[in-house]
């Protein structure tokens, strides 16, 4: 079974979970004989591991003298076609220099180079709904040239490039959903990305969700047939491959992390005031806000007003090693999420030894039984949780015993073979 897959990032270039799934699940399914995977992604670097399946930049494909219905194509790309300086996900690197940009809804050109491609960023910036609808274009030719058995497109961004891909092959669709705007934007939906959504789920012949919590907002919040969604869980990169990452503190503090984007969903104000409280019990203590978003400012604002911010750190954005450098370090992980899909940073933390709070509105509190799980809006238990893990060793060491054993067993392997079955009903209602 050939699977053309798309995608918005891919390891070393990503700024969030996004990527990290993306690469997993594609390590999973090379540990199945009969499947092959070609990833595509908006702008390919060349220093991508390769290894498990080949991989596609649409930057390096021409449309030049192809077959193309540019004209009809755009048509189809109207609901595309916005005023857009929304930011989805926030590339930490470029944030701050984000300025509006108006796409126009009358275009009839796409600009390409003397060899016929185009330019993407492959970034989170003001263009983006730009680059998806050009995505798309390119999504029709990549769909032409090869072959392949079925198509998969990870999370939004993606979907109208496996539409494009599925009505220029007859090929079978299956779409990932790894967040909805639901997540993102604590209800107060942009309803273009909706559209965009909606447009992907009806198209879909099968439709992934990473948890529950996500399968249920599916359903409800889209009106898709649950016959056709089907809930399939992240899982984690075997920690074998870190141990070689060894770090000391250097002082004798406890730390505690908060470890994602500064954002709404994400709920990092429930962190601050929660770290308020324990420091009012307590004094060899530190907290650790490492990420950077929209709401990073008001956090700092806050955790000044509090007086805290001589033990209240900022890191910025951290990626690669940097993460479980930081994880290794830390005394405990905290993920107070409004809203999230599944999670997979508590999964890294634990790997790291390290015992986890995460909010009951998150996916990953469907699988994990050894962790601390509270209310995002319950400030007093989270930091009740807090205490308990930093001044009662027995405690703490029963959480990173089993915890560690626990998500051990959580492999991309696993979850590979469920995304298989999903495949063959996919192809099998083609058929």
């Amino acid at each position: 079974m050939k699977v053309l897959m798309f995608g918005w990032e891919f390891p070393p270039h990503i700024s969030g979970g996004l990527g990290t799934a993306s690469y997993g699940l594609t390590k999973g399914l090379s540990y199945i004989e009969d499947i092959s995977v070609i990833f595509v992604v908006p702008k390919s670097y060349g220093d991508e591991d390769q290894q498990t399946m080949r991989l596609i930049g649409a930057n390096t494909v021409s449309i030049t003298r192809k077959n193309i219905d540019l004209k009809g194509f755009k048509k189809k790309l109207d609901f595309l076609e916005v005023a857009s300086g929304i930011v989805p996900y926030v590339d930490p690197e470029e944030y701050w220099q984000l300025k509006e940009k108006e796409v126009s809804g009358s275009r009839k050109f796409i600009q390409t180079d003397e060899e016929g491609k185009i330019d993407f960023t492959g970034k989170y910036g003001a263009g983006l709904m730009d680059e998806i609808a050009k995505y798309a274009v390119v999504a029709s030719v990549i769909a032409t040239e090869n072959e392949f058995d079925l198509i998969h497109a990870h999370d939004w961004l993606a979907y109208p490039a496996g539409i494009a891909a599925k009505e220029a092959s007859g090929k079978p669709l299956v779409i990932h959903v790894h967040a909805t705007d639901f997540d993102r934007s604590g209800g107060n939906i942009n309803p273009n990305v909706y559209a965009i959504e909606k447009r992907g789920m009806d198209a879909a012949d099968r439709i992934i969700a990473v948890s529950n919590l996500t399968r249920t907002t599916v359903i409800e919040k889209y009106h898709i047939n649950p016959e056709k969604v089907v809930r399939v869980y992240n899982a984690v990169e075997p920690v074998e491959e870190r141990e070689s990452l060894k770090i000391k503190k250097g002082f004798n503090e406890k730390i505690v992390t908060f470890l994602g984007r500064i954002t709404l969903q994400k709920g990092p104000e429930y962190f601050i005031e929660a770290a308020y409280k324990v420091l009012q019990k307590m004094d060899n203590v530190r907290f650790v806000m490492a990420g950077s978003g929209d709401m990073m400012n008001k956090m700092i604002t806050r955790a000044a007003k509090l007086r805290i911010m001589d033990k209240f750190h900022f890191t910025g954005f951290l990626k690669g090693d940097d993460v479980f450098h930081m994880l290794r370090i830390s005394d405990v992980y905290m993920m107070p999420s409004v809203s999230e899909p599944f999670g997979i940073s508590p999964l890294e933390a634990m790997q790291s030894n390290v015992p986890v709070i995460i909010s009951h509105q998150s996916g990953v509190a469907e699988i994990l039984t050894h962790a601390i799980k509270t209310d995002f809006w319950d400030i007093d238990a989270m930091a009740d949780a807090i205490y308990g893990l930093l001044n009662y060793p027995a405690l703490s060491k029963m959480f990173k015993k089993y915890g560690k054993r626990e998500v051990d067993e959580l492999k991309w392997e696993k979850s590979a073979v469920e995304v298989k079955a999903v495949y063959q009903a996919a192809l099998q209602r083609k058929n």
